[in-house]
């Protein structure tokens, strides 16, 4: 089979690098997804408190931060899959989704004591993970090429 190559650079290489960029963007999107719900949960929580449409937002925003730590589980299987990187994103995820489902067992058994500080730690690990996770760069489509 014949490689074709652009700029010194086999054409497979490059794909395989555009592929790697992104799932590494799904995976990031994943964690923004996942952060953002557990922020929404913490604002739910203070209506939850102080108006009568609290409870429903509360309960929907659980759901919903549920499903980002799935989502996050399986961005992470699906990251790890193609380039054969480390499954240390798989393990953050899996780990979001044990506190995720201590999370909901503690505030359906209405015990605050511990939900509320576990909020707040998911919250906090979170932000931490997406934060210290590299973004993913644009790839120009023709390589060799410079900004003018």
């Amino acid at each position: 089979m014949a490689v074709q190559t652009t700029a010194g650079q086999p054409v497979e290489a490059s794909s395989k690098r555009v592929v790697e960029q992104r799932t590494r963007a799904y995976l990031r999107g994943s964690v923004a997804l996942q952060t953002a719900a557990i922020f929404f949960q913490a604002a739910t929580a203070g209506l939850l408190l102080s108006t009568s449409y609290g409870e429903t937002l509360h309960s929907v925003g659980a759901r919903v931060m549920y499903g980002a730590s799935m989502l996050y589980l399986l961005a992470a299987v699906l990251a790890w899959r193609p380039g054969g990187g480390s499954p240390r994103p798989i393990l953050y995820a899996t780990g979001f989704l044990v506190l995720a489902s201590a999370q909901v067992v503690l505030g359906v058994a209405h015990v605050p004591a511990v939900h509320v500080p576990l909020g707040v730690l998911i919250f906090g690990l979170s932000l931490a993970v997406l934060v210290r996770m590299p973004a993913a760069r644009l790839v120009r489509r023709t390589a060799g090429t410079r900004d003018r």
